[in-house]
């Protein structure tokens, strides 16, 4: 498996939370990341069936694109009472201006129209994938982190869907939780352990 060296990465997102996440995990390494954003390359369209689907298409394009290695995430929310909706459509549900106080409120209201008694199970799902240009050979990794979901929303750290997420076996959100501890067990660290000793170490 080809490894990833030091020297500069794109990371295929206009996310800055999530942009920020990545890169932090990635400095230890050696590798200087830029966003998609930053290289003004346009976002394509996710037409994926899954999340690695999803991760891979937006990878190639920016390696492509760049004539860089490329990094991309795909992760989304899945909620047992909603048959792991909203999943793959998580930023979706947040609307043109990705407003995720839409997209709990939304969540919310589709529990509590299935069955207001039903469990709040849910878990966080990402996919990494890393792609090189010169031949488009690309590496997938993917994580979780299972939790309960919580109502109404709590803590102003994180992002997306992070204040109504519970992980297990702690009583703060991720919302509610310092940076560094929530990078330290939600589902991209995990993805990202993954990924490091496939392609780093």
């Amino acid at each position: 498996m080809r490894k990833l060296g030091a020297g500069k990465l794109v990371i295929a997102s206009h996310n800055p939370g999530k942009v920020r996440e990545i890169a932090e995990l990635l400095g230890p390494y050696g590798i200087e990341a830029v966003s998609a954003a930053d290289l003004d390359l346009p976002e394509p369209d996710e037409i994926g069936v899954t999340f690695v689907d999803n991760a891979d298409l937006k990878a190639r394009s920016a390696a492509d694109l760049s004539g860089l290695p490329a990094l991309a995430d795909d992760s989304g929310l899945c909620v047992d009472a909603l048959e792991g909706r909203p999943g793959i459509y998580s930023a979706r549900w947040a609307g043109e201006n990705k407003d995720f106080r839409i997209a709990m409120e939304r969540v919310h209201r589709e529990m509590l129209a299935v069955d207001p008694e039903a469990g709040r199970n849910a878990h966080f799902v990402c996919a990494l994938a890393v792609c090189w240009p010169q031949d488009g050979q690309c590496e997938s990794f993917e994580g979780r982190v299972d939790g309960t979901l919580v109502w109404p929303p709590r803590g102003d750290n994180g992002f997306g869907y992070d204040p109504m997420f519970q992980p297990i076996g702690y009583d703060r959100t991720f919302a509610e939780m310092d940076p560094a501890e929530k990078y330290a067990i939600d589902h991209r660290a995990d993805a990202f352990r993954k990924l490091v000793a496939a392609l780093i170490e």
